[in-house]
């Protein structure tokens, strides 16, 4: 197809990448690690972790679970927070020649047994503050082996021993679990994984670039999450584009191993994951941010060193532009303030440039596509609206319901095509089916119109999902829980505007007890759903408007919201 939009580039990015340098993901992890040994390559909690212990950990960790004689490609489930431990278990995973399944760890019982059936994962590095939420449902699960990390196993003998004592009995923020260990379940600690790996040899192992590396699940329409399948030349790709795009905003830096970039955002996010992997890729280093919700702290750490590259939602943004300390921070070393995840707001951008001086720059991608998409030049000095231009090696085609590709500036479904787009979702063929137009472009159910330079905007989504800070919320899947409400005959679940989280969720419920409130209703959520699901608004109707075939019309509901 004509790549019009190229013309548009910047001249220093090329047009496309070269996957074909390395054998797998495991090879760029290993010519980092050989390079960078002595480097920096996270800080968390002014602890900081150098790549040769990156790598000497992560090599343990793999050895360990090849000792367990787990399958080539088994699925190993990583249920952590942006805490050191999770880039350990990613490359010991990865390296040991397995999947990782990255977990949200705020999941309800419902949403972890869900994926970990799912995937088929056998296997879960979980922080213990969740092991309450698997031992609810590990019985009903693939799981046989565990590994319980601790907050501090990572950050040093002393200091890691007292914050991993506050955190289990000043902070109370480890409920009280058991394990079935008489189900035949293994449970081991992460220490001493490590230090059982370590007595061990890490075996070369056969992944390729055509090797599954991640089971990445997103929302699903059908009200189950489903597994986007990432190669290791899916992750690799979208490593060496996100490298293209991000390194001309850089210069001034220098040395991009210099780099410090933010990981506010989750590393079980893909967003986040790939700004990660990024990083190791250059050699630089992340600061880890454990709870970004914790405004004070977080903006507290911002002020200790230089920063580069700070990744966000819209929300996380104007959040920190509301902290009243927010303006005490040096912003001279920021070169690339990058917005995705959800619509960044022109009136945040604006506040965004006053108060720092750097222009958010918008771009758009997917799990199903390694986070990227599509991006705005990040040597913009304004917030331009759009969700900027392909890039290097991705194909963007406007489509008609019928797959067709439509005109410049004709509205339609935006579909992509390129080297980090998934293979499909895992075990889903029904899906799949769905997904993937004759002349294998993948539809993303958002409707935009590109114009003649090759920026495309979103005016709209096919699909009826919810942005709830980042996150998509499929309505469906609400429903399914919800209806399970004693009380509730039927509802509907919409996303309605708002300030702090872009969209919020609002539910229409029908009753058959009058005496239902929305305590009760908002209670069961809480019980079955993580927080991001939850409806901020309950709403009771009689009964709900629906087509003549019986659909209920949620865009009605919407205007009448």
């Amino acid at each position: 197809m004509d790549r019009f939009w190229l013309k548009s580039y910047p001249p220093e990015v090329p047009v496309q990448v070269d996957t074909e340098q390395f054998r797998s993901l495991n090879q760029l992890f290993e010519d980092s690690f050989r390079k960078n040994g002595t480097r920096p390559f996270s800080v968390c909690m002014d602890r900081w972790m150098r790549y040769n212990e990156l790598n000497e950990l992560s090599a343990a960790l793999g050895a360990w679970l090849q000792h367990l004689g787990l399958a080539p490609g088994a699925r190993v489930a990583i249920m952590l927070p942006n805490i050191p431990q999770f880039a350990v278990t990613m490359c010991g995973v990865l390296r040991a020649g397995y999947t990782c399944v990255n977990v949200n760890p705020l999941y309800t019982p419902r949403e972890l047994e869900h994926q970990l059936k799912d995937s088929g994962a056998e296997t879960i590095i979980i922080l213990e503050n969740f092991a309450k939420t698997l031992e609810q449902v590990v019985s009903k699960t693939p799981i046989k082996h565990v590994v319980i990390a601790s907050m501090g196993d990572l950050l040093g003998p002393w200091y890691g021993r007292w914050l991993t004592f506050a955190v289990r009995h000043l902070a109370k923020m480890v409920p009280a679990y058991k394990l079935p260990l008489d189900a035949g379940l293994a449970v081991t600690t992460f220490k001493q994984a490590i230090a059982s790996g370590s007595r061990l040899t890490l075996k070369p192992n056969d992944s390729t670039l055509d090797s599954i590396a991640f089971l990445q699940y997103t929302g699903g329409t059908t009200g189950l999450s489903k597994g986007a399948v990432l190669t290791h030349r899916n992750v690799v790709a979208a490593i060496l584009q996100a490298e293209a795009w991000f390194s001309p905003a850089l210069k001034r830096v220098g040395d991009v191993s210099k780099t410090n970039s933010i990981a506010a955002l989750p590393l079980y996010h893909i967003f986040a994951l790939t700004l990660c992997l990024l990083a190791i890729r250059w050699g630089s280093h992340i600061t880890l941010i454990p709870n970004p919700r914790d405004f004070g702290k977080f903006i507290e750490v911002l002020k200790k060193r230089p920063f580069h590259m700070l990744p966000a939602v819209n929300t996380l943004f104007n959040a920190l532009l509301q902290h009243p300390q927010f303006k005490t921070v040096d912003f001279s070393s920021l070169c690339v303030s990058q917005a995705g995840g959800m619509a960044a707001s022109a009136g945040t951008a604006k506040h965004w440039l006053q108060v720092t001086g750097s222009a958010m720059i918008e771009g758009w991608g997917m799990s199903e596509t390694c986070a990227i998409g599509t991006n705005n030049p990040v040597t913009n000095k304004t917030f331009s609206g759009s969700i900027g231009l392909p890039l290097p090696g991705v194909d963007i085609a406007i489509k008609d319901d019928d797959g067709r590709s439509l005109a410049v500036g004709e509205s339609g479904e935006i579909c992509i095509k390129g080297p980090q787009v998934m293979i499909g979702y895992y075990q889903q063929p029904a899906e799949n089916e769905k997904a993937f137009t004759a002349d294998g472009f993948m539809r993303t159910g958002d409707v935009g119109i590109m114009d003649e330079q090759g920026y495309t905007r979103i005016i709209d989504r096919k699909k009826d999902m919810i942005i709830v800070s980042g996150f998509n919320v499929f309505p469906n899947e609400l429903e399914n829980v919800i209806s399970l409400c004693p009380g509730v005959v039927e509802c509907a679940a919409v996303g309605v505007a708002d300030n702090m989280q872009g969209e919020a969720i609002k539910v229409f419920v029908v009753r058959s007890d009058p005496l239902l409130t929305e305590e009760e209703v908002a209670s069961f959520c809480k019980q079955n759903l993580t927080g991001y699901k939850r409806p901020k608004y309950i709403e009771f109707r009689d009964d709900l408007p629906k087509t003549n075939v019986g659909k209920i019309l949620r865009r009605e509901l919407r205007s009448a919201a």
